[in-house]
Formats: C-alpha cells, structure tokens, sequence
C-alpha cells in the first residue's frame, strides 16, 4: 500500500455521482499498464463520496452505480477507466517534449537575420534559458513560437521565415475564420465586403503554416480561397 501522505485524490463519475479514491498516481499508471499490482497503486481500500470530509460510500450505493460491493474491484474500475492525475514527473516530462518541439520549430525556420544562417537547437535552448522563458502546458508549440522568439531576440538575433498569403473568405465563416488569422499570423491588410466576406493579406511564419491551413480550412470546411503573394 501506499504511504497515505503522499497519495493523490483520483475522481470518477458515473450516473450522476462522483466518487474518490486515493492512488499513488505513477503506481496507478503502471497498474493500468500491466507493470504493477492493485496493492502497489492504492494508499486504502475505501471508496470516497468525499474525501476531505472523511466521507465513505456506502454498499447501497457501490452495489447500484458499480453492481458490486468489492471495494478491490470498484477501485480497479476506477484506475482503468478513470482520469489519472498528473504527476510533478509527467508534468514535467510534457513540458520537456514541448519545449523541444518549440526549440525545433525555430530552428527549423529561423534566421540570424545578419548572416541568414539558421541558429543550432543548442543555442535557441540556451538562449530560452538565458532569457528564462516559461513554457505553457496549455498551449502547442506552434501558438508560443512568436512568444519565444520575443524573449530570445534580446540573447540572440533571430527571424523567423515567413510566408505572405492572401485569402478570400466567405461570409458564413468570416468571424471565427478572421479571430484564428489574428491570433496565429501577422495580419498586413484586411478588407470586409458588402456581403459579409473578407480578403485578408496576412504573414504566417513557415514552420505552423501548415497547422493554420488546417485549422482555418477546418473553420470553413474548405470554403476559401488562398494563394501565395510575392
């Protein structure tokens, strides 16, 4: 079992009701994954309807939402099929992989505007580290690179490579369609016709152009009109 101080709250809900158990989460992932025992994951075997109150499911209600009064097997249901939380060590591995698809993506279309060279991996991360930039779980990496490349440019010169598009979009899908385009390009010229359209020239960095041309094209359902300007 696990040390009870240490065990993190695991919740699921099922018709209506939620119930709690406590899990050492890592243990609980690889019980889930074939490497551990029931034991190693659970700090008790109770079933909670609130843990912080201290209070207890009762059989009436384990033998009507799970068709079983086993503590043992309710608490197995609720490791396989419920939301595991996420670890201090996972959360920590994800921000790695995400700082790294951010640091590839620039590398891969960036510059030293000077030399027009692109700059090494190994040097954007020192740079993120020098200029301490903070990732966000939250967000992909495609939507933190102009972040990025703001807080690094005063460590080292940089550019990101860009591309210049006109699109033509119809009015149905104008709205969100134009909210995405300012929030993921820069925005050069943009023209809202008499019925409802727009015609929109804007600079969308090389490396999440093909992420926005999904997106966009997923907001109108490939309902616009798009070509590259010189």
């Amino acid at each position: 079992m696990v040390d009870i101080d240490k065990a993190v709250v695991l919740k699921y809900s099922k018709k209506g009701k939620t119930f709690s158990i406590l899990i050492d989460a890592e243990k609980a992932k690889e019980f889930r994954d074939g490497k551990a025992a029931l034991d190693d994951a659970l700090a008790v075997e109770d079933i909670y309807t609130d843990v912080k109150r201290g209070l207890h499911a009762s059989e009436h209600e384990l033998k009507d939402i799970f068709g079983t009064e086993d503590k043992r097997k309710i608490a197995e249901i609720m490791i396989r099929d419920g939301d595991l939380p996420v670890t201090t060590k996972q959360k920590s591995e994800a921000l790695d992989v995400l700082k790294k698809q951010i640091v590839n993506i620039i590398s891969r279309n960036a510059v030293d505007p000077k030399s027009g060279i692109p700059h090494p991996p190994a040097r954007i991360e020192a740079a993120m580290e020098e200029a301490k930039v903070s990732v966000d779980e939250h967000k992909s990496a495609e939507e933190q690179i102009a972040h990025v490349l703001k807080e690094i440019n005063v460590i080292i010169p940089i550019k990101l490579e860009v591309k210049k598009m006109e699109f033509i979009i119809p009015a149905k899908c104008a709205g969100p369609a134009f909210g995405l385009i300012k929030k993921e390009a820069k925005v050069i010229q943009d023209e809202w016709k008499n019925d409802g359209s727009l015609r929109v020239v804007v600079e969308i960095p090389v490396g999440i152009q093909d992420k926005f041309f999904t997106d966009i094209n997923h907001i109108c359902h490939g309902d616009l009109e798009s070509k590259e300007m010189k």
